[in-house]
């Protein structure tokens, strides 16, 4: 998802509760905070030898040892992303990552598959990130340059 498309979903309804989700339907614990959020710009060079270039917006998230039961608002996410967009160049074209771990998730940057509203919650389910061939996607692989 992109960033613009995620902050608008919370523009929408910023009085709720803001819960990120599994696909197995575990949850980041409700007293989590948003610890940074990262203008990331990657460069690589793939495995047919083509330099990638790309960014994306990084929002980490953290749990802290005494966390409370009290869920953040898409408010206050709102908030402190307007306040680090005023910092740092957030590109609202680039997609949405969201770091965590605990022992529900595997620590890594997730991808924001959806966000769907009820009541009074905004729900964002997260997926796990999945490797993929470059150069085989653009069919410019052959068994002799490719790296499988």
């Amino acid at each position: 998802m992109k960033t613009n498309e995620f902050i608008s979903e919370l523009r929408a309804a910023p009085q709720n509760r803001l819960r990120f989700v599994n696909e197995g339907g575990d949850a980041v614990h409700p007293g989590y905070h948003l610890t940074e959020l990262k203008a990331v710009s990657l460069e690589t060079v793939d495995c047919g030898g083509q330099v990638n270039h790309w960014r994306e917006t990084v929002a980490q998230l953290w749990v802290p040892p005494e966390a409370d039961d009290t869920c953040m608002t898409a408010r206050k996410f709102l908030a402190i992303f307007d306040r680090v967009r005023g910092l740092i160049s957030l590109n609202l074209a680039t997609d949405l990552r969201v770091e965590y771990g605990d022992k529900n998730f595997f620590p890594s940057t997730y991808y924001v598959e959806s966000v769907t509203r009820a009541a009074d919650e905004t729900r964002v389910l997260l997926t796990p990130p999945e490797t993929t061939c470059k150069a085989r996607e653009r069919r410019a692989c052959s068994s002799e340059a490719c790296c499988a």
